[in-house]
């Protein structure tokens, strides 16, 4: 008798999947039965003539779908055949009994056709892929294998015991065929999104939990703006403060007309409530809007709320002195905001490059007020996160971030930049299909997973299609109907009197504008002098951009701009039409 390591060249398959041969028998105690051990072993299952199993009581775990280290098996979806596969096996060819109790060690005899033993291993095996040694089990198992026919007669001896123990009848495959045909069985195409829906979000538990997020006791239940928030509004703010508890910043990304404006005064209140600073950043042309909600007037329904918020425009972060409204921008305490509030966001959607010494609006709001002093949430407000380029929502998402690439990595995104950078790849990929190919639900498969995952985690967007169909109409009332866009051309000339363009590019074509030309009249024998001394030198003197070219260029601007847009004309005494060019640059 010798014992099996069960790993490397001494497993328990390697030892019994070549005895399964035709017309030989196995007999079979196990306290499991993994579809995927049974995978290895069916080809030679379906081999033998005759197969007595023994398993554990009905109420059992068998372990259908192996454990953690057949994670890759399972990933290969075969799940469902394989099951099938097995109920097969079991209705068709194994004699089933059911153990007493559970059932401490396993057993594999193979036989002779004559029923003599060949081969008997023993021990701390089952049908399972750990039990088999096709994946790494405890290195403690005490497994023996029979050497000698009276070695196997021996051992076999003990399942025959327990076997004849077990009356006749004792078990049908009923309880294993209850546990394998809901594996077997298609599932609805609802239970898979019910299931996948479960496994997304049941680590979050009350998350969205309205109590949970917005605290009562901060009295914003008792405000006049949140009395006033439809039901889709109140959802919002509150998937919002979500987003900027655990986050630290937001992105409400609704349509026009949907109440952002709102929203965030309710998100405001919640802040100031908990005695938190709030500033509001404002195109100047929005100033007034905001500021009227904080004002003591009569146009103001939200008087009784109190509001109080600073309120400063964009461009007043490129000022270090000066008023802004009652505001001293030279004793702002810029790092001392808990919340901040950009108002069209998508102005700061570029980080442009900054003058020599100087520094961005950016790159101020960036550090002045994000990263600097206390520690800032920022909500963005902007119908049109993103223009044309992904950056656009990478830069805005910079801020909640605080500038780190990777504060997202345990929400799954490993790399904000990477996951813009690839979502915009596969958009200039999906603009070059074909018109017929080029679909929305061809474009969210492209997209990614990670892309929308980074969208679900920061932004709130929907549309008025997304209200009407969620939501109904009911409270907010049908929205008015989009009417369709109607296209106005105006005559240039309603006299009759404006020539064509093309003879006005052609006259223009005839013009030397010799003024802006000069090296076209430089001797032959001294241009290429004049060329060296005025020619610039680039990308770090290994090219030059050529004083001749620049002319050119633009002489090519002056007659493209003196035909689309001429700023005066007047009537000369010949019949042809001039430009107000000074007749000293005019000539030719």
């Amino acid at each position: 008798m010798r014992l099996l390591r069960n790993t490397g060249t001494e497993r328990v398959i390697d030892l019994v999947a070549p005895e399964l041969r035709r017309r030989t028998a196995l007999d079979v105690v196990s306290a499991k039965l993994s579809l995927f051990a049974f995978a290895e072993l069916r080809e030679g299952l379906r081999r033998v003539s005759r197969t007595r199993l023994v398993l554990p009581p009905r109420d059992a775990d068998l372990g259908l779908l192996g454990d953690v280290a057949d994670r890759a098996a399972r990933n290969q979806l075969q799940v469902r055949w394989l099951a099938k596969q097995c109920l097969d096996w079991l209705r068709g060819r194994v004699e089933l009994r059911t153990a007493g109790g559970p059932v401490p060690q396993g057993a594999i005899v193979l036989r002779e056709p004559d029923g003599r033993p060949r081969q008997v291993v023993m021990g701390s095996i089952s049908l399972t892929t750990q039990g088999l040694g096709i994946t790494p089990g405890n290195p403690l198992a005490l497994i023996h294998a029979s050497e000698t026919p009276a070695e196997s007669e021996m051992l076999s001896s003990w399942f025959d015991a327990q076997w004849a123990a077990l009356p006749e009848g004792s078990a049908s495959p009923a309880g294993i065929v209850d546990a394998l045909e809901p594996l077997a069985t298609e599932p609805a195409p609802f239970t898979v999104y019910a299931l996948v829906l479960h496994h997304l979000f049941r680590s979050r538990g009350d998350d969205l939990d309205e109590e949970r997020v917005v605290k009562s006791a901060t009295g914003i239940r008792n405000t006049v703006v949140w009395r006033k928030l439809f039901r889709f509004q109140r959802d919002g703010v509150v998937d919002a403060i979500d987003k900027l508890s655990r986050f630290g910043g937001c992105i409400i990304a609704d349509s026009v007309g949907l109440g952002k404006t709102f929203e965030a005064l309710a998100i405001f209140k919640y802040h100031e409530l908990r005695n938190d600073r709030v500033l509001v950043l404002c195109p100047k042309r929005l100033r007034d809007n905001w500021i009227l909600y904080k004002a003591n007037d009569r146009r103001n329904f939200l008087a009784p709320d109190r509001f109080n918020y600073d309120v400063l425009n964009h461009t007043d972060l490129s000022r270090d002195r000066g008023h802004s409204g009652d505001i001293d921008l030279g004793h702002v305490n810029w790092g001392n905001y808990d919340l901040v509030v950009i108002d069209e966001s998508h102005n700061f959607r570029n980080k442009r490059t900054p003058q020599k010494g100087g520094e961005t609006r950016y790159d101020r709001l960036m550090r002045r007020i994000v990263q600097e002093g206390v520690k800032t949430r920022v909500l963005m407000l902007s119908a049109t996160p993103v223009n044309n380029r992904m950056a656009d929502l990478r830069n805005q998402i910079a801020f909640a971030t605080e500038g780190d690439d990777t504060a997202l990595q345990g929400h799954g995104i490993a790399s904000i930049d990477s996951t813009t950078r690839l979502a915009q790849k596969q958009f200039n990929r999906w603009l070059d299909l074909h018109e017929g190919e080029r679909t929305p639900s061809r474009l969210v498969d492209m997209l990614g997973f990670d892309y929308f995952t980074l969208l679900d985690l920061l932004t709130i967007a929907r549309s008025r299609k997304h209200i009407e169909k969620y939501y109904g109409t009911a409270e907010t009332g049908r929205f008015p109907d989009r009417l369709k866009p109607v296209n106005i051309k105006a005559d240039v000339d309603r006299s009759g009197e404006f020539r064509p363009i093309r003879e006005i590019n052609h006259e223009i074509r005839r013009l030397n504008l010799a003024a802006y030309a000069p090296l076209r009249y430089v001797l032959p024998h001294k241009q290429q002098a004049y060329d060296r001394k005025y020619s610039t030198a680039v990308k770090g003197g290994t090219g030059f951009f050529r004083q001749v070219d620049r002319e050119e260029s633009l002489i090519h601007l002056l007659r493209v701009n003196s035909t689309r847009r001429p700023r005066r004309w007047r009537r000369s005494t010949s019949p042809t039409w001039t430009s107000t060019i000074p007749r000293s640059k005019a000539c030719s």
